[in-house]
């Protein structure tokens, strides 16, 4: 593995790839205000031979682009540029998930789970969310999806060693033909054996990206294709038998392989294909700065096709109750819907920015039979149609700037509406301030509504309330200051899943079964972020406060959270590669964390034992190549000194202590 580190090392140290220009230091904030539709432009040096640049602005004279001309156009039309600097935001982002995961608790293996510390119940969906959440950590919605726009061709590689055998790989390219058109193409895959037996995980996300526009900019059209398949290998975490040798560290157990799970013969897959098309067409067009008036019309067809798999070879009745087939067999779930939404959009200079909306969802979710239990016949679909209609209303005011969303089903199959608005006033260049209000009421998941299987127990169909949300939030964000967010929910009709004791014989464990709480509960979190940096050397904080009032005890969070990174940054060997080393503390302190159930694929309430108040203590070492990131960590090196007390979820311990190794490369071609 060090021979590797090493060559790999000094390819790219003595690499020629010719990136385009140094970038200067960017936020990861930074943002521009464009549009698919817009121009690009070009900036370098003289004479250029006859490439892509030369149709992308044939007026330059110049010939390398500038790093802010590679552009990344988010699902909302958000656009910022690529950004190859090393930070330490980067160093958070560099994991399975490629974002920062603080407030998730990652289990054992990468590719597995995470415990969710926090829960965000700003929602602006109005049909219910597909079962197995657990497995949703990795999945990629419409949302996550970016389209592009570069004047060369653009690479980026990204690997990541994994645990035992395996690794982690992130491939994605992009071109622009012409100005006019773009395809993007990435796949991500993973494969990680485990420290623990029959912990397998392996995974792959496809990514097909195009946009599209004319050259009198008058029609755009973008369009993504994904397809995706998360297998876990499941055990069902330690036997109760093995956590004492886990907490008291006997030296026989330090080989994790040789602790008994609960069974090794389970596993189980989530598996996607979406095809998503948006596309506008300007009737009235702007066509200079002092033109009042645009109206356009858009439609946006998606269809997405879900599927969830348990298999297993023989029943475990010890762990999931009484089943109707004893040898291999496999529950299988699946999900249709298509969804179309025509929008009228609608702007003026002194009014703002206005849409409405229409929408049809065809849904098709279920099991391909139908279960007579106790002489009651549990359906075996949930079929039909929604109809719904929306707005959108934006308008910009020198410093303040006001969105407002709202949506509400008009017939259907499912009840469901939202309203959401948010006002920000920007005080200076440094500081600005939003306050935002979400009220939303939405169908429980389809799996807490209808769930079948080969477990007895594990068969329901249900009649719940819509689970109704409503919160307040404030954020400030200041470099100088803090980055400030206070949201304050209430929620009624929460739907959990947890175990049910109900005709269950004592030394029997209960199934795990959904549940509606009928008391309203209350939620505030704060949360700060705050850098605090003297000369090289830097301390980044982020820290969450948490409180619920809750009389039942169905939504727990450790009331703090914190991650705090002490590290130094600099330019070494005559600034041919910048040095960032540093150590990252993460902690939470106890509370009553949910377990994991992995016939469900979700995590459930338990009010038996609290977990938690164990530090976690990484070590880095990353450094920058020109556009080459290289990224070495200690993850957890503080394991055998601190305690053998951290766990991911009940019976399912967190890692261990091990070193990994990772690179993220752009080519600019």
């Amino acid at each position: 593995m060090m021979r590797l580190i090493l060559v790999l090392f000094l390819v790219f140290l003595f690499s020629n790839v010719n990136a385009q220009v140094k970038p200067k230091l960017l936020k990861e904030t930074d943002t521009m205000s464009l549009k698919p539709q817009d121009s690009l432009k070009i900036s370098g040096k003289p004479k250029p031979k006859k490439k892509l640049l030369d149709k992308l602005d044939p007026k330059t004279k110049e010939e390398k682009a500038k790093i802010s001309d590679y552009l990344i156009i988010s699902h909302k039309n958000d656009t910022t540029f690529v950004d190859t600097t090393l930070t330490i935001q980067k160093e958070y982002k560099f994991n399975y998930l490629r974002k920062d995961n603080f407030g998730l608790m990652p289990f054992s293996n990468l590719g597995q789970t995470y415990n969710s510390l926090t829960h965000n119940f700003e929602n602006t969906s109005l049909m219910p969310s597909f079962g197995a959440r657990a497995r949703h950590f990795n999945y990629m919605e419409v949302e996550h999806i970016n389209y592009y726009r570069v004047p060369t061709p653009l690479t980026e590689l990204m690997f990541k060693s994994a645990f035992e055998q395996g690794q982690l790989a992130d491939s994605f390219f992009t071109v622009n033909t012409s100005p006019q058109l773009n395809f993007s193409i990435a796949y991500k895959g993973l494969r990680s054996l485990g420290k623990y037996q029959h912990l397998l995980t392996s995974s792959g996300n496809f990514r097909f990206t195009t946009n599209y526009q004319t050259k009198n900019k008058r029609y755009w059209a973008r369009a993504h294709i994904v397809t995706q398949d998360l297998l876990n290998q499941e055990n069902g975490g330690l036997q109760d038998a093995m956590v004492e040798n886990f907490e008291n560290g006997v030296e026989e157990f330090l080989d994790r392989s040789i602790l008994e799970v609960n069974f090794e013969n389970a596993e189980n897959i989530l598996k996607g294909k979406r095809f998503h098309l948006e596309h506008s067409y300007n009737i009235l067009r702007k066509k200079d700065s002092l033109s009042k008036n645009k109206l356009s019309i858009g439609h946006i067809i998606s269809l997405k096709d879900k599927s969830y798999q348990y298999d297993q070879s023989n029943a475990n009745t010890s762990y999931f109750g009484n089943a109707f087939t004893s040898s291999k067999f496999r529950d299988r779930v699946t999900l249709e819907d298509l969804c179309n939404q025509l929008q009228l959009n609608y702007s003026n200079n002194i009014i703002g920015d206005l849409q409405f909306n229409v929408s049809n969802n065809n849904y098709n979710y279920g099991y391909n039979k139908v279960v007579v239990l106790n002489g009651n016949t549990i359906t075996n679909r949930l079929k039909g149609g929604v109809f719904s209609a929306g707005g959108k209303y934006h308008k910009q005011f020198k410093n303040f700037e006001l969105h407002g969303e709202l949506g509400v089903n008009v017939s259907g199959g499912f009840d469901g509406n939202f309203i959401k608005a948010h006002a920000t006033f920007k005080l200076n260049n440094d500081l600005s301030a939003t306050a935002s209000i979400n009220h939303s009421s939405k169908a429980p998941n389809y799996n807490v509504l209808l769930y079948q299987s080969n477990y007895i127990n594990y068969n329901w169909k249900n009649n719940f309330n819509n689970t109704e949300t409503q919160q307040l939030a404030f954020q400030l964000k200041s470099e100088k200051i803090a980055n400030i967010l206070v949201d304050y929910s209430t929620i009624n009709d929460y739907t959990y899943f947890k175990r049910d004791n109900t005709g269950i014989p004592d030394g029997e464990l209960a199934p795990v079964k959904p549940f509606q709480n009928n008391k309203s509960i209350s939620y505030l979190r704060v949360k700060l972020d705050r850098e605090i940096k003297v000369g090289k050397f830097a301390l980044q904080n982020t820290i969450l406060y948490q409180n619920t009032q809750d009389e039942n005890n169905v939504l727990n969070v450790p009331e703090l959270t914190t991650r705090n990174t002490l590290y130094y940054s600099s330019h070494v060997f005559k600034k041919a590669l910048y040095l960032q080393t540093g150590v990252t503390l993460n902690y939470f302190t106890k509370y009553k964390m949910n377990s994991y159930d992995p016939l469900l694929a979700e995590f459930y309430v338990q009010t038996e034992k609290e977990y938690g108040a164990f530090p976690r203590l990484d070590f880095f070492i990353n450094a920058k190549i020109r556009q080459t990131r290289i990224y070495l960590k200690a993850e957890h090196f503080n394991s055998a000194f601190t305690g053998y007390n951290y766990y991911a979820a009940p019976n399912n311990p967190y890692r261990d202590f091990t070193v990994r190794f990772g690179v993220v490369w752009n080519f600019f071609m």
